[in-house]
This record gives C-alpha cells, structure tokens and sequence, in this order.
C-alpha cells in the first residue's frame, strides 16, 4: 500500500497498534485480510483529513457508525469531511464505520472495540434495541457523548439527535400524496427499509395518520423490510407488484430504483412518487422523472452541529443543547441544492 502518512497516524486513524500497521504496509505476514483494509481505509480517511493533520488545536478522534447502503453512506462521509475545516474549536478526527447491514450483536462488538482503543466520541445510525440502548446508556454514564443520526434511539440517554423531525417529514409527505391524487382513489404503498429504524418508523406513523384524515378514501398498505438494497427490496416487492394496482408511493428507506422495476411489470401507469435523501440514484430517478418530490435535509448542517456538541462536551465551545431539527425541504428538478447535479440547471427533466 503506497501513502506518504507517518505509521503513529496511521494507528490512530485506524485504532490499530503501529507493529500491526509495519506488518501491513510491508507485506509480511499474520495480517487478516480484514485488517488490509482497515488500514486501507484508515489511509483513504486521512488523504481526505490531510488539512486537518496540520491544523492546530485539541485533536478529537470521533466514530461514524452507519447502517445504511452505500448510497447513502457516502453521502455521509462527503458531507462530513467537507464541514471539517470549518471548525474551530478542535480539530477533529473522523473515523468511519459503514455497514450495508448490521445485525445487533455486531453493533455491540464494535462500540466495545471503539470504546476500547478510545474516542472522543460517538454518532451513530442503527436500529433501535434494547440492548443497544443500554449500551448507549452505559457509553454515556462513563463519560462518552453519544449522538444519533438520522434515526433516534430511545428511550436512551443520548446526548442528542441530528436529522429531520421524522414525524413532521411524514406529514409533509401525506400532504402531498393527497393533493397529488385528488379525483383518485385506490390503493397508496409505503415501504420502508427496516422496521426496527426508529426514524423511519415515525415517518410512517406520521403519513399514516395524517393521509387518514386528509383522505380517508385511499387504502395503504405496507411492504418493509428490504434494508433500502436493489435486491432484497425487489424480493419484498413481487407480490404487490403483481396484485395491486398503485397509485402512489411513499418510500422512506430507500430501494427505489427496485421498488419501480417491480411496479412496471405489466406496462402499468407509473404511480405517483415521494422519497427521501438526494443520494445519486435519486438524483438520476428524479432527472428521468420517474420520482415527483423527495424530501431533503441538509446532511451537511447535522454535521456541523455534530462537531460543534462534541467540542462542547469537552470543554472547547459553548453547548447548544436545545432541540434540533433540519429543516424538510421538498426537491423537485427544478430546485436541487447547489451541491447536487449541476446539469439540473440547464437540463429539463423527463414528465
């Protein structure tokens, strides 16, 4: 492996011993392949940091653990490293966690393995368990700040949430699901990656009971499960495909490009669609026009705050512990955030 990284920075970035790292980069042997590529990534982490090893000022080694497909890992990881240099305060180290799946025992392994070699602390996206709320718990009356991404875990002690108000997004997306089919009744899918998604739970209690008083008339039903990945989600999927005609769906978790393979089988019209986060696939299904809205909030402004509560739990800034929120914005073609496709501004999208 070629880097031009010194071996301690390396083991820092990593969590691994510095002998373990020479062995490593040299080739010799008693190196798992997994240990390969955590260096590996340790290095692709610390080209992406290199302003940050100059910088001056109280170093801070956080960890991002996300369950999530790739998709949307690396939108994470983009909006994170681009707010480090803005911070002040620390200079702070992220290290990355990402995980296509990640079943509850391994999620107990690694933040024992974290807390372990040490950090200054946590943010994490996984499913809400019990035994991950104790841990968390734990985490936190030991002294390590804890905070939660996207989706929230409770009833733990957390020190906050960073995201969107998952309950209000719901709304938002029954209200336009209702406007958006008037003279029209029949069924409305949701589908959702993972039941045990705090977030995305509330977002569908939220368009449930707002589309059932908005418009009674329109059946929903339910297909969860999938964990937002082409494959799976395509499986979930074949039944309703093939059964029910559907006028529209509300996706919370992602698979989209599955869930619209399976809902055009038999040259059906297409139904009206609303999904969340400006990912590259979503982007590319919006541009075609096979998405009408989706719901965006700035991952970028989560992590700011994220920095910013960090240094204030060790002292360095001043603590905002008031309850936050982004804010829902609803994208079209026509009002993509400057950071996504720039062909959106000269380009009209397929009707």
């Amino acid at each position: 492996m070629t880097h031009r990284f010194p071996i301690k920075e390396i083991a820092l970035q990593s969590g691994l011993s510095t002998a373990t790292i020479d062995r490593a980069l040299n080739g010799r042997a008693h190196v798992s392949p997994q240990t390969q590529e955590r260096v590996k990534a340790a290095i692709s982490e610390l080209e992406a940091q290199e302003q940050q090893l100059s910088a001056r000022g109280r170093r801070l080694f956080v960890d991002i653990i996300v369950e999530a497909p790739q998709r949307f890992t690396t939108e994470v990881r983009a909006a994170c490293e681009a707010v480090l240099t803005e911070t002040r305060s620390a200079v702070f180290r992220p290290r990355f966690h990402f995980f296509e799946t990640l079943a509850e025992p391994e999620l107990l392994t690694l933040l024992h393995r974290i807390e372990k070699r040490g950090t200054q602390g946590i943010c994490i996206k996984a499913r809400n368990a019990p035994a991950i709320q104790t841990e968390i718990d734990r985490l936190v009356t030991r002294g390590l700040p804890i905070f939660t991404l996207v989706t929230d875990i409770l009833p733990s002690q957390r020190l906050g949430y960073l995201g969107l108000n998952n309950l209000r997004a719901g709304q938002t997306a029954a209200y336009l699901m209702a406007r958006s089919l008037v003279g029209q009744t029949g069924v409305v899918l949701t589908t959702r990656s993972r039941d045990e998604f705090f977030g995305e739970a509330e977002r569908h209690d939220g368009f449930l009971a707002t589309l059932g008083d908005l418009r009674p008339d329109l059946r929903i039903i339910d297909v969860s499960g999938g964990g937002g990945l082409f494959s799976n989600t395509l499986g979930q999927m074949a039944d309703v495909a093939t059964t029910e005609e559907i006028l529209g769906v509300y996706s919370m978790g992602g698979g989209n490009r599955a869930i619209l393979t399976e809902l055009s089988r038999g040259a059906r019209r297409r139904p009206f669609f609303i999904a969340h986060d400006l990912d590259k696939e979503n982007l590319s299904l919006l541009d075609a026009g096979q998405l009408d809205f989706v719901l965006y909030h700035d991952l970028g402004q989560d992590m700011r705050y994220l920095f910013q509560r960090f240094a204030a739990a060790h002292g360095l800034a001043r603590d905002h512990d008031a309850p936050y929120s982004s804010d829902i914005q609803v994208v079209t073609p026509f009002n993509v955030p400057r950071h996504g496709r720039a062909s959106t501004e000269t380009r009209t999208p397929t009707l």
